[in-house]
């Protein structure tokens, strides 16, 4: 499933032991092939544009991730690919189960993550937002 060169793979359960979370991340990533930059994804259906989850952080990041999943499965990637995301949500607390909810996503894939605290996402009901880069390797492209 290691489709590029993962450097110092770690998992947030030994980093923050104090927080409940099990991410599969990394410091850096080498990667050659075709890049895929997948656009901020929030709790929202990309067909109908409707809100989901509201009030719901985990839920608003679960469906993040699969608008992530369907955005690069239409441009020819998978979540393997994913080299680097950001993950920005609007209050400190929303963070365990947010990345929980990523992580499940993610698990064995070890991208590079950062993750933001902002005052406000795009609409007031977003809680949320991921994006993400992936690199499909030459191999595959």
């Amino acid at each position: 499933m290691t489709t590029h060169k993962r450097i110092r793979k770690f998992n947030t359960r030994d980093t923050y032991p104090e927080q409940k979370l099990d991410n599969d991340l990394c410091q850096a990533v080498v990667a050659r092939g075709t890049m895929v930059f997948v656009r901020g994804q929030v709790g929202q259906d990309l067909d109908t544009a409707k809100s989901v989850a509201i009030g719901d952080p985990a839920g608003q990041a679960e469906k993040a991730m699969a608008n992530i999943k369907m955005l690069l499965e239409e441009g020819g990637a998978k979540l393997e690919h994913i080299c680097k995301i950001t993950i920005y949500i609007i209050d400190p607390r929303y963070r365990e189960p947010v990345y929980r909810a990523v992580g499940k996503w993610l698990k064995g894939v070890h991208p590079v993550s950062t993750g933001i605290v902002v005052s406000a996402l795009a609409r007031p009901e977003w809680l949320v937002e991921v994006d993400a880069i992936a690199v499909i390797p030459d191999a595959e492209a």
